[in-house]
């Protein structure tokens, strides 16, 4: 009997455990169906807010699901902030050239000391596995200083048909180890306005310069086996401007490399500046690979400059640089 007494306590917890299990799956499920996973922002009214910010706030923190914010056209004057409890989260914008997010903070605006340049971003993300597409994204302080458009720490962050609009500093790409991707995107910017620590690939893009300068200012960590990686781009500038560089390091461990561009004439036949430092020649690795255009002429790089060979160009695809994660 007391065997038996003990079969029915042991089939009593069992059924007590099942049904509480039962009832967690389906408070799971409840609690995942109530939130949103589509969303508009509508400057009017018409949507489901009137900001960006908005919206962003309202989403759940670590969905399971992606949730996705559509954005109709109008100029959103706001610093948006995509904080890391927010992965998963895509912008739509209903036209690359009218979703507008703009502001115009800069350095000595900020005045926050020596890093105020971190401050002055008019979108950051910090969010992982974020996506954006079709929108405009702008700093319109002028040309008074550092004044960052797009600020993105995090993770596989995606950009297509995307605009981003500056001066100097117009993105900052950050990150250790961190996977970022443009796709038929279009920059612009005066001074390093390109630069980060980021592995960050730029596919079919193209990078307008607005003034003599730099493009881009790469701070890749010393055990980072990929910095900036531009592939079939397009290098254009204002008519006025004839002398830009490729880059310069803003760490000495920068790497940057052109395959398949085209480059405009304002691209100055050295290519590369050390930033003032001759023993950033000996740890950089700039490189290209059969770009094309006027100011391609790979015999007048710096002699610290590379030229890869078919085989090492074969090293930078997508699958090795982002270490098999496929932002496409």
């Amino acid at each position: 009997m007391r065997q038996i007494d003990s079969v029915k306590v042991v089939f009593r917890w069992m059924t007590i455990v099942l049904v509480i299990g039962l009832l967690y799956g389906i408070a799971v499920d409840k609690a995942t169906a109530q939130y949103k996973m589509e969303m508009t922002v509508a400057k009017d009214g018409s949507g489901d807010y009137r900001s960006i910010q908005a919206a962003v706030d309202a989403s759940k923190s670590f969905p399971y699901e992606r949730i996705t914010i559509h954005i109709k056209n109008g100029v959103y004057r706001e610093k948006v902030k995509v904080h890391a409890w927010n992965p998963k989260l895509t912008f739509v914008g209903e036209s690359k050239d009218k979703t507008i997010i703009t502001y115009d903070d800069y350095f000595d605006k900020i005045d926050r000391g020596r890093n105020s340049t971190f401050f002055t971003y008019t979108l950051l993300v910090q969010g992982n596995g974020f996506q954006a597409k079709n929108l405009t994204v702008q700093n319109t302080a002028g040309p008074v200083g550092q004044a960052v458009a797009l600020h993105v720490e995090a993770d596989r962050a995606v950009f297509e048909n995307c605009r981003f609009l500056g001066n100097q500093d117009t993105i900052y790409l950050a990150g250790e180890g961190f996977r970022q991707y443009f796709k038929n995107s279009y920059i612009e910017g005066t001074t390093d306005f390109i630069f980060g620590q980021a592995t960050v690939v730029f596919e079919n893009s193209t990078i307008h310069s607005t003034s003599n300068s730099y493009i881009t200012a790469a701070s890749t960590p010393k055990n980072q086996p990929f910095g900036f990686v531009f592939m079939d781009c397009k290098l254009t500038a204002d008519s006025d401007v004839s002398e830009v560089y490729l880059g310069r390091p803003w760490r000495k461990y920068a790497q940057t490399v052109f395959i398949n561009s085209w480059l405009g004439n304002h691209i100055i036949p050295a290519g590369w500046d050390n930033w003032g430092d001759p023993k950033n020649e000996q740890t950089v690795l700039y490189a290209e690979y059969e770009n094309q255009g006027p100011g391609y002429k790979p015999d007048q790089r710096v002699e610290w400059a590379q030229q890869l060979s078919k085989e090492e160009a074969q090293i930078y695809s997508l699958e090795n640089i982002f270490r098999g994660w496929n932002p496409l």
